[in-house]
């Protein structure tokens, strides 16, 4: 997929997902399907979280040694920590909203050459910059239909 293609997807999202977040009342928002599941609103700060640890990986493979090696996080305990539960929505949503919009800035400036780049996965598979772009936009798609059409994970 050319990034072009990425990039006009994930704007597509980024407009989506805002629309059901404005339009979706606060208990809607914090409503938590089970005790260890996360409300919507936690789904939006675990995007957060993916952002920033995906914007760093896409910034370190311009310069880092190849195969530029993919560090797991823990998603539960960052959700836990950052406390997005008892965050404003509001500033959930905009943080989201900037954070991606410099994913985007950044992957409309890669060339065919940093597409290429090398990525090893924690689990020892590898790929390229161009699948680990895609795969977040995938990854992020994912957990904004859980918004829409559930109640959470």
């Amino acid at each position: 997929m050319k990034m072009e293609e990425t990039t006009k997807r994930l704007n597509q999202l980024l407009k989506s997902g805002l629309d059901c977040i404005f339009n979706a009342s606060k208990e809607e928002m914090e409503k938590k399907p089970d005790r260890d599941k996360w409300s919507k609103k936690e789904i939006i700060g675990h995007l957060i979280d993916s952002a920033i640890n995906n914007l760093q990986r896409f910034t370190e493979i311009q310069f880092k040694e190849k195969p530029y090696k993919i560090k797991a996080y823990d998603q539960d305990q960052l959700v836990k920590a950052n406390h997005y539960q008892n965050a404003d929505i509001k500033e959930l949503s905009e943080l989201w909203l900037v954070l991606n919009k410099q994913i985007i800035f950044l992957m409309k400036n890669q060339s065919e050459e940093t597409l290429n780049f090398t990525i090893e996965n924690s689990n020892g598979t590898t790929a390229d910059l161009r699948f680990l772009m895609n795969d977040y936009v995938d990854h992020l798609e994912h957990h904004l239909n859980q918004i829409t059409n559930s109640s959470g994970i």
